[in-house]
Parts: structure tokens; sequence; C-alpha cells
């Protein structure tokens, strides 16, 4: 008998793959009767790219992301998981996840999709799954989307 999850935390943000990670998250805390934490993190960085940033910024990506997880927090429920709950926070997703939110939490296993991130991007500060990846105190699954592979 393998390990079995208890705490599972899936990275949410918005993309196809944070959707299919999150639908992969469903069966897995399931089947391990675990607790289910969706976590958004409003990347700080891009309001950088913002001149004139403001607070309606700030308010807009906040009332996305908790839209987003409430919905999501349904399906999982819906799907008949009983211990779900989110959190958004506003930070570098890449650090807060692996190295602040999964160990406040006790979390065992991290779900998250392959990438989020277009190309230029990913040259320039790296995949967030794979920082993920590297950085956190547990497991973690990346998952991928089928169009990667044609």
């Amino acid at each position: 008998m393998g390990t079995k999850y208890q705490k599972i935390m899936v990275a949410i943000d918005g993309s196809k793959e944070a959707e299919l990670a999150f639908k992969k998250s469903i069966g897995i805390a399931a089947t391990n009767q675990a607790s289910l934490l969706l976590v958004h993190v409003i990347d700080t960085r891009a309001f950088a790219i913002v001149e004139a940033y403001d607070q309606a910024v700030a308010d807009r990506a906040d009332e996305y992301a908790f839209d987003l997880l409430e919905k999501y927090k349904r399906q999982a429920i819906n799907s008949g998981l009983k211990d779900v709950a989110y959190l958004v926070e506003f930070g570098s997703p890449k650090l807060l996840i692996p190295k602040e939110i999964a160990k406040k939490h006790s979390i065992d296993l991290i779900i998250c999709g392959a990438t989020g991130l277009n190309t230029v991007e990913r040259f320039l500060i790296g995949s967030v799954s794979g920082h993920i990846a590297r950085h956190a105190p547990c497991d973690v699954l990346v998952v991928r989307s089928e169009k990667e592979f044609t």
C-alpha cells in the first residue's frame, strides 16, 4: 500500500491546464478521503506592467479569483468531497505555493498544471510548476494537457 494523501493543494490560475489539474485532484482527494485546498496566487509582478496601477486592478483580480475558486469549490463538493477550502494570496506563485502555503497548511500533495506561462515568460522566469516541483516540501503532481503531445 502506497502513501495516503491527507491534505491536497491545487494551484489554480484560470488556465486550461489548471482546470485539468483541478479535475484530476477531485478523484485523488476522493480516493484518499483527503481535504482539498484550492489556491490562487495573484502575481503582483503582473501589476508592475500596468503603469497606472490602482486599487481597482487589484480588486478586479481578487474578485475574479474568488469567483473562480467558489465555482471550483462547489464542483468539488457536488462531486462528493466533504472538506474543500480555498485561499487567495497576492505575491509570487512560484515562491508562495511551495515555500509558504504548503508548509503552513501541512500539504502532502500539490497538484498543478504543466504550463500557464507563454514560452518567453518560461524562458525568462522559469515555469511555476517547475519551481514548485523543485522547492515543495511534499509530492508534486504536474498535470499536462493532451495538446502538448501533438
